[in-house]
Formats: structure tokens, sequence, C-alpha cells
């Protein structure tokens, strides 16, 4: 398990010019736990929730609010995607609170089933996956727009109403004390209430090398790594879960985090 604090970051670490006035922190009396791309891997979703209710359990300490925020990504690459949105879109575990963000992957999903002949690119993107869980089989001899709007077809005709309602409603980001939670990451240099859905969903660089002070310190998913990734202005969490890496979960609490993942980083 890793554990840090903002002291050992901040003297450890020279990227950011331009360091926030504080440390960081969520607000007094919560506990966040943030999870990354799960990507239809039912089994280590399953894993980890038991993961943090033991962790939430064992720490309840003057914790008066824990919520989870996922951080996107549910579906595609893996084929238990239809699995992870009923979990999803079931009740929360027992005293938790919960926020959904949307990943690339979701805003995917919904354009090839809201114009599939344009959006073809999803289904070697990981779509194929989904509809293989969803049990969409391909079509014969068509041609490319004909077989595209044959699989969307078939898929909204598999796809419950709680799947679509979920897809439909989840949020580009959310705001916790001096933390900003998102799929991908920020535009450096825009402020946080002018960034674009397209760099939220989808930015890597500049992002990722960007040593500027976004107002908040972001914490995203979506660009692979062995192990988290932690930075005084920046925290990435997506461990690769579908291609046999853990699935991790950053903990939050007043200035410090730490790490819960389902099995050792590589």
């Amino acid at each position: 398990m890793i554990r840090e604090t903002w002291k050992h970051l901040t003297s450890a670490s020279t990227m950011s010019p331009v360091a926030p006035p504080v440390a960081p922190a969520v607000p007094l009396g919560v506990r966040v736990y943030a999870i990354g791309d799960i990507h239809g891997q039912i089994d280590a979703l399953d894993h980890l929730h038991d993961l943090i209710v033991r962790d939430a359990a064992a720490k309840a300490s003057s914790v008066r609010r824990c919520l989870i925020v996922y951080l996107g990504d549910y579906v595609d690459r893996g084929e238990a995607t239809p699995a992870v949105l009923d979990r999803l879109c079931g009740p929360p575990p027992s005293g938790f609170e919960r926020h959904f963000l949307r990943g690339n992957h979701e805003s995917a999903m919904l354009d090839f089933l809201g114009a599939p002949a344009a959006n073809l690119g999803w289904l070697e993107f990981g779509g194929l996956a989904t509809l293989a869980g969803y049990g969409v089989r391909m079509p014969g001899a068509a041609g490319p727009v004909a077989r595209a709007e044959g699989l969307a077809k078939a898929l909204h005709a598999c796809l419950p109403p709680t799947h679509r309602a979920f897809l439909s409603g989840l949020q580009s980001h959310v705001t916790l004390g001096d933390y900003f939670f998102v799929h991908a990451g920020v535009m450096p240099g825009r402020p946080l209430d002018r960034q674009s859905e397209d760099d939220l969903l989808w930015i890597r660089e500049p992002f990722l090398s960007s040593p500027l002070w976004h107002g908040k310190r972001v914490v995203h998913g979506h660009t692979i790594t062995e192990a988290p990734v932690v930075r005084p202005n920046r925290i990435g969490i997506d461990t690769g879960a579908f291609a046999g890496g853990p699935l991790t979960c950053l903990v939050l609490e007043n200035e410090t985090l730490r790490f819960i993942a389902t099995h050792d980083y590589r």
C-alpha cells in the first residue's frame, strides 16, 4: 500500500513552479474513495468494493461521510460490461454516497448508438467486447455502413433502460475540497470552469507533462501506468485493470492520501 502526505510530496518534488497556498485537502469529516478505469472487469470491481467497505469499517475515526467517485470508462475492452453497469446501477455499499463520471468510452458508445456510420471507430476502440457482452453478433456480409447500423440497432434492442439512463446521466467532473475529479485531465492554463468536454474526456498532452497548478489538484484515469502517478498538481490512477493490472482506488482524507488496489502493482 502506498501512503503519501502533501508535506512529503512538496519537499521531494520541484515539478510545480506555482504551488498551492495550502495543502490540498478534502472537506473535513469526508473520506473519498476514487476508482480508476474499470473496463468491464466485474470481478475486480467486486473485489475492490469489498476492500473499500473493509477499509471504511476499520478506519471509521471521525469520518461522517464516505464518498466513492468512479472516474469513468466502465464499458468496452472487457466483455463483462453489462455486469459492471448492473452493479453500478444498483444500490451503493451501505453507508456510502457515489459520484459517477463519464469517460471517453461511454461517450464513444453513445455516439455510436446515435450515429453508427459516423462512429465506426468505436468498434475497434473496445466496442466489440461490449457488443459481445450484450450478446450482439456481428452481421454477415455487409458494407461498413449497413454493418454499423445493424449493430447499433441490435445494441439498442439489448441495452436495458437502466443502463441507457445511467450512461446518459454521467457527470463530466466533480469538485471536492481542493480536488477536481475528471476522467482524462484538463487543459493547462485554462480555468476549470472553462474546460472543454473534449479535453475532460480525452486529453493526455500537454496535461500529463505540465507542471502548472490547475487551481485544484486533478484526480484522473484514462492514461495507463503500472502504478499510480502522484504529482503535486495531479494524481493518475488508471493501472490497466483490463490488461491484467490492478484496479486502483485513491483514498483521500483531510490532507493525506493512500491507495487500495486489487493486487500488487507490476
